[in-house]
Parts: C-alpha cells; structure tokens; sequence
C-alpha cells in the first residue's frame, strides 16, 4: 500500500521521491513510536477502547488526506495517522492472548488470517481505482471500512474483558 500511496502523492501533489522517502520515513518513526503508547493508554482505557479510539481519528486522518487541499495539510494528515494507526496492533494481540485459555493461544493466531487476506486483496482493488481515474478512493473507501470496522468490534466486544481489566 505504500508504493500506491507514494504514487497517489506523486500524481495528485508531484511530490519528489526523496520527500516521499524522508515522509515515509518519518511515518515509520511516528508508528513505532506508537506501541508503547499504546500499552500505556490500554492501562488507563483499555485494550479494546485503545484499539478503537485510536484507530477512528487515524482513520479520519486517512479520508481527510484523501481530499486535502495541499501537500502540506496531506502530509501531515498522514502522519497523524502514523502515529495512531498501528497502535490497534500491539492491544489486539494482548487482547487475544487475554481472553483465551493457554491452550488455545496457538490456534489464536489464526485471528491474523482474515486480515492478512484482506492484506492481499485490497492493493489489487486500490490499484484499480487508481487506474480508473479514482486516486482519492481508496483512502476514502479505506478509512471508511476502519472505521465501520471499529465500530463493529466497539459494539461486539463492549462486555469481554480480560481478567486484568474487570
């Protein structure tokens, strides 16, 4: 996705290969950065509440650049999602690891098999938007998905908590 979110910010800005290397450099950084924020704000919310108030204004972020009016607001739009988006990541697993037994911890794994199929789908479909003349589309279609995504796991999981959290 990062290759087709560098040439969406080629074609719609014409922003240079080495600013488009020193963003997603620096989107890299924000993200990392992200996880130990993460395991310090599920402390104080909670690991599913990390999750998704998180990752809907990183979401937000994502539509907004998606319609950005300049580079600058797009890049730092992006950026802000950077520093949110990832961090669902970390608390999922801990989540996971929380609310089943020791035994099933190995077939827990397979949680990360639905999202990894998307993984594999969503550049083919993105790329052919984006060949069709519909560059700001998967960002907007993207964020919204998260977004629903997030709502849905909110709704679904508001009464499972780990032992920790109860």
């Amino acid at each position: 996705m990062q290759s087709l979110l560098a040439l969406w910010l080629f074609e719609r800005f014409g922003l240079s290969l080495a600013t488009a290397a020193l963003f997603f450099y620096w989107s890299g950084v924000f993200a990392a950065f992200s996880f130990p924020v993460a395991a310090w704000l599920s402390r104080r919310i909670g690991l599913v509440n990390t999750m998704v108030y998180t990752h809907i204004p990183s979401s937000l972020a994502l539509i907004l650049a998606a319609v950005a009016p300049s580079v600058e607001v797009a890049l730092a739009l992006l950026l802000v999602r950077a520093a949110l988006s990832q961090m669902d990541v970390p608390t999922r697993s801990s989540y996971v690891m929380a609310v089943v037994t020791p035994p099933e911890r190995a077939a827990a794994s397979f949680t990360s098999v639905p999202r990894s199929l998307a993984a594999a789908a969503s550049p083919a479909l993105a790329g052919a938007m984006f060949a069709a003349g519909h560059q700001a589309w998967p960002l907007i279609i993207c964020g919204a998905l998260k977004i629903a995504y997030d709502l849905a796991l909110l709704w679904a999981f508001r009464h499972v908590k780990p032992p920790e959290e109860s």
